[in-house]
């Protein structure tokens, strides 16, 4: 069903989903029961909001500078499901799936529009709420992410990812992708985040991770897309970024109708980490343009 036309009710008392606005102390996660799942959140500030969809296999933490700078906006970082301290049910991952709960995370906070900032699979995500909920995107940020689906070869290696994660577990995982997710100067320079992004996916449960690849393997093409957004639109990449190499953002970038494109030197894949205070900044300004009347 196309949803994009308006937004959906916020639930009434009784559906599983509270009815009240939920808000947090400064470092307070809250946790919002969607019936299915529940998903913990941070949510700082007060504004228009700005939600951050984190990439695969993390969490809420790949946001915590911007989270904690980007002051004049409701900043709401969530876990997705399987990841984090939000629920890892066994199975019900997809981009539809994990876009229902962010939509209905928004009900739950009672924001009817959002600019949505998604990195990596946080990005697919967002072209999927986009794609159903139109009327509740008010901006976009696509951070080292593409829009094309996966090739042959990409989803063989989605299924030998999951099967590894099935049979070694989750600090297997953590042992392939850091290397490739973060960049060269990160990983020559910054010993302590490259053992911290160790940490964080190790503790990533297995039903998350395999539910999530499967979600990436299956996802549709986006590329269509790219010319009907009509919402203010930046890109940023990390100029090291070997999974999502520059030149498919500047694909992307010319696709979408007055797009902004940023790139984030010494950086890889996982700029907001890497390269904190330069991405706030670069999204500081985009939101002050969007906010701009």
């Amino acid at each position: 069903m196309d949803e994009s036309a308006t937004p959906p009710p916020v639930a009434a008392q009784g559906s599983g989903v509270p009815s009240h606005r939920v808000s947090a102390r400064p470092g307070e996660v809250v946790r919002c029961d969607l019936g299915e799942v529940t998903l913990a959140v941070d949510v700082r500030g007060e504004g228009r909001a700005l939600l951050l969809v984190h990439g695969f296999p993390l969490d809420r933490s790949l946001w915590a500078h911007q989270v904690a700078t980007l002051t004049g906006w409701r900043r709401i970082a969530p876990d997705l499901r399987g990841f984090g301290a939000s629920d890892a049910p066994a199975d019900g991952y997809s981009m539809a799936t994990y876009a229902e709960d962010l939509v209905r995370l928004l009900d739950c906070l009672r924001v009817s529009t959002a600019v949505i900032a998604g990195l990596s699979m946080g990005g697919y995500i967002a072209f999927e709420i986009l794609r159903r909920y139109r009327a509740r995107v008010a901006g976009l940020i696509l951070a080292d992410t593409r829009a094309d689906a996966d090739s042959d070869e990409g989803r063989r290696g989605r299924d030998e990812m999951a099967a590894l994660a099935a049979s070694q577990g989750a600090t297997a995982i953590a042992g392939r992708l850091v290397p490739r997710l973060l960049g060269r100067s990160t990983q020559q320079t910054q010993p302590e985040l490259v053992r911290s992004l160790h940490e964080t996916i190790a503790r990533a449960p297995e039903a998350g991770i395999v539910g999530a690849l499967r979600a990436m393997r299956d996802r549709p093409d986006s590329t269509a897309l790219l010319a009907s957004i009509a919402v203010p639109t930046l890109i940023v990449v990390g100029e090291e970024d070997e999974l999502t190499p520059p030149q498919l953002s500047k694909a992307m970038t010319a696709a979408i109708p007055s797009a902004a494109m940023t790139i984030i030197p010494a950086a890889g894949h996982l700029a907001p980490l890497e390269a904190p205070t330069a991405v706030s900044r670069v999204f500081g300004e985009f939101l002050e343009a969007v906010h701009r009347p």
